[in-house]
């Protein structure tokens, strides 16, 4: 499935769903075309049977930041400050916390730069698989720009407060080996293994009971901003809903039995 011209969708009758950007000669920059194709596929995703969503960039770029184009325009055309942030509200914040909030796990397949937004589209992913060839900057300063589309809020929470204060300060680009010793990626895998090392834990992902993943994903999420007290008692709640599940009735029931469990999100 095609929405508008910068974003494919394909939903697999295995439950993996996979965003494509789409626009290889612009290095899949986050322009609002992208930004808005990848909040009505994650809007068509939450309909369908999808157990998980794997995001990833054509032409060999995952994402090359913000849309330098759209700068450009703003800059010859002298625009308010409101309109600069009102374009910044349509073409980023909607899309970056959609995706951190989305109740499905998401997995960010980065091959190529990924930087500026581009980077923090990857971090609003659940998970982050690299290839050899990938690259993460948080540049803006390059363009005289303060950080925007959640960096402040996601790379902290990743790198901790200190590596994300260098990463923004200097606008250093690393490489894949350097990111997964900071925490940016969670594995790196060569170009002759890389599909088959992603489909391994893409179907070990979409195996899992689905409601259970769905408020485990969330829990995990939300557990930075809790007390350790909140966390508790909304752990409790989640299982109390989990506990009344066919899914649950068939995880213990294949554990007496000696085999894996079929789950199948009841």
């Amino acid at each position: 499935m095609t929405l508008g011209d910068a974003v494919q969708l394909e939903v697999e009758d295995d439950g993996v769903a996979t965003i494509t950007l789409d626009q290889p000669d612009r290095r899949n920059a986050l322009s609002a075309e992208i930004g808005a194709g990848i909040v009505a596929a994650l809007d068509e995703i939450e309909e369908s049977d999808a157990r998980c969503v794997v995001v990833e960039g054509s032409g060999g770029s995952f994402s090359a930041g913000g849309d330098v184009e759209a700068m450009i325009e703003g800059i010859q055309g002298d625009m308010p400050i409101d309109e600069r942030v009102r374009y910044l509200e349509r073409t980023t914040n909607e899309t970056m916390a959609r995706l951190v909030t989305f109740p499905l796990p998401t997995i960010a397949l980065v091959d190529g730069p990924a930087v500026g937004a581009g980077a923090n589209l990857a971090l609003a992913c659940d998970i982050q698989l690299a290839t050899e060839d990938a690259a993460f900057g948080f540049v803006f300063r390059q363009v005289g720009l303060s950080v925007d589309a959640g960096t402040s809020y996601l790379l902290p929470r990743v790198v901790g407060e200190n590596v994300a204060q260098e990463l923004v300060l200097t606008g250093d680009i690393v490489g894949a080996d350097h990111a997964e010793e900071l925490g940016l990626v969670n594995h790196v895998y060569s170009d002759d293994e890389f599909d088959e090392r992603v489909a391994d834990l893409v179907e070990t992902i979409v195996s899992g009971p689905p409601v259970a993943m769905r408020q485990m994903n969330r829990l995990v999420r939300e557990g930075l901003d809790k007390s350790i007290e909140q966390a508790l008692v909304d752990e409790a709640t989640a299982q109390g809903i989990v506990f009344g599940t066919d899914d649950h009735e068939e995880g213990v029931t294949a554990f007496f039995e000696d085999r894996d469990p079929e789950f199948e999100g009841r």
